[in-house]
């Protein structure tokens, strides 16, 4: 029995062996070392040591653990993001990618430097390069276009297996060290500063004669911007607005806008009163006796994917909604919003007429807790078949795949994003999404490490392998650390961005879980998934770009 669980290549064989290797660096990965742990990145090297020591497990069960395990957390990753991508690429998208191809280009210059100044062939220099920004699109890449040009094809996997944990590591040192000597509380954002630009309340007081006397209709379309007016006091009273609402002069409103646009409404009604309503302590409830304030949670199927506007809540009960939460972001109440399973709306309005919109909407906690599985497998396909289309560019003789990895978190983000208005069904909750991301990221890392292992301790001891190690380190840490510190200091990043930013240009998913257990909030996953497909792809194309052109 022990021969059958543990030795003889089997299916149960191949459970096993990874179950073990995960469960002990897991184990051993919360040991903190300086104040310091790895976290899931130690199944990695649980892996290495379990390799090196002769286990091992048939190869297509290996690969196919490997391959499901990343696609398994790259998908979760561009599904939990995706919701936030899009308004974060319009912010900052376009900096961040930026600042991530100066980490491609600065590490491709390093490499091809020190091809000619240590005497490293470039073959193997596209291994190292591979191994030192964990890539392994781009080795495959690089055999490739070697095999095109009738050259050996093992040398760069050899060196890229040598490299890659220092690869691993040296993004983790790089962000400890960041955060231990360079990092100012300036760097750090705070814990909802990115939603900031969603929402701001302020009561104004209604005092600009070109307003007396139009409905908020009216109103609305001068000011330009978009806005909620959640409650109108008048007379000592309070009014729940509608349309056809008439501001008169002396009203005094609660306003619910994006802070860039509060100067505009103010200069268009009236004068801001010194009121905080932005904090989390306002008792809405407290305010006054005629309205209620509640938060509904959408749990109904049918109303995932239509826009706000089409339900006609407003006229239909007389209710307001103000704001809408979703993934932790607060979004304004606009009628063009599209709605999605899992959102939680703001409603203002009478007592009966808020029961009444809570059984529109559903308000069914229970139905949230079960899981979605068909939009994940339909992710997971449409993933791998972007992934597996050939695209050509000018210049290249073989065709650029996107990858296992570029794939699906493409199609994640997207889904995430646009899948609600297909009436896809995308949501899950906070703790089912980070369950499958840490067991794909651990199912990834021990087959990783495993199929590492073997030959691992004696090349990287030999004096080519000592040489490759070296240079791979520090094609590793140098970009990071440069990019990383000009990021902050001259792009004005915040910490969690930059890390997120520099984890995704160096595709090293154990980097970024390391930088989320340290860093609140999800400035790094966004920042991640914003760089990662075009900096995959780039890495991919600049290997067979610098091999074919110095070769």
């Amino acid at each position: 029995m022990f021969e059958s669980l543990f030795l003889s290549h089997s299916a149960t064989q191949a459970v096993v062996i990874v179950s073990l290797i995960c469960a002990v660096g897991l184990i051993f990965g919360k040991v903190k070392v300086l104040g310091v742990s790895l976290g899931v990145t130690f199944v990695f090297f649980a892996g290495i040591v379990a390799g090196h020591f002769g286990v091992t497990i048939d190869e297509r069960m290996l690969l196919f653990a490997e391959n499901f395990g990343l696609i398994l957390f790259v998908y979760s990753l561009g599904v939990q993001v995706g919701p936030g991508f899009m308004s974060s690429f319009r912010s900052g998208g376009v900096q961040l990618n930026m600042l991530g191809i100066a980490v491609i280009l600065i590490g491709t210059a390093m490499a091809v430097a020190m091809s000619y100044g240590f005497g490293v062939p470039l073959p193997e220099m596209m291994g190292v390069l591979s191994g030192a920004t964990t890539n392994t699109p781009a080795l495959g890449a690089s055999q490739q276009t070697l095999s095109q040009l009738g050259l050996p094809t093992a040398a760069p996997a050899l060196s890229c297996a040598v490299t890659y944990p220092l690869g691993v590591v040296g993004v983790i040192l790089a962000i400890i060290l960041m955060n231990k000597f360079f990092v100012r509380q300036s760097d750090i954002a705070a814990p909802n500063e990115e939603h900031v630009g969603n929402t701001f309340l302020a009561t104004l007081r209604v005092q600009n004669p070109g307003v007396f006397g139009r409905d908020m209709h009216k109103v609305a379309e001068l000011v330009h911007v978009p806005f909620v007016i959640s409650r109108l006091w008048r007379d000592g009273k309070v009014i729940l607005p509608s349309n056809d609402t008439v501001l008169l002069e002396g009203d005094r409103v609660l306003v619910v806008t994006a802070r860039k646009d509060i100067d505009t409404i103010e200069a268009m009604i009236g004068l801001r009163e010194s009121i905080d309503w932005n904090s989390d302590k306002v008792d809405w409830n407290a305010l006054d006796s005629q309205l209620v304030s509640r938060q509904i949670i959408i749990t109904r199927p049918e109303i995932n994917g239509k826009r706000l506007g089409a339900l006609r809540l407003r006229n239909s009960y007389g209710i307001n909604i103000t704001r809408i939460y979703r993934s932790g972001v607060s979004l304004l109440a606009t009628p063009d919003l599209t709605l999605q399973m899992g959102d939680c709306v703001v409603v203002v309005g009478g007592e009966r007429a808020v029961l009444k919109v809570e059984k529109v909407l559903g308000n069914a906690q229970k139905e949230l807790n079960e899981p979605n599985l068909t939009s994940i497998y339909i992710g997971i396909v449409l993933g791998l078949i972007l992934g597996a289309v050939p695209l050509t560019l000018p210049g290249i003789s073989a065709p650029v795949k996107l990858g296992l990895a570029g794939g699906p978190i493409i199609v994640g983000i997207l889904i995430g994003t646009y899948g609600p208005r297909l009436h896809l069904i995308t949501y899950a909750t906070r703790s089912a999404n980070l369950m499958l991301r840490g067991f794909g990221l651990s199912l990834y890392l021990a087959c990783l490490g495993l199929s590492s292992g073997g030959d691992f301790f004696e090349t990287a001891i030999s004096p080519a392998g000592l040489i490759w190690v070296g240079l791979g380190f520090l094609i590793t840490v140098v970009p990071v650390l440069i990019v990383g510190l000009a990021a902050m200091r001259i792009s004005k990043v915040d910490f969690g961005s930059a890390c997120g930013m520099l984890c995704g240009s160096m595709a090293n998913p154990m980097a970024l879980n390391y930088a989320n257990d340290i860093i609140s909030g999800e400035h790094a996953s966004v920042a991640y998934a914003t760089v990662y497909p075009l900096s995959m792809f780039l890495r991919v194309v600049i290997a067979q770009v610098v091999l074919m052109a110095l070769m």
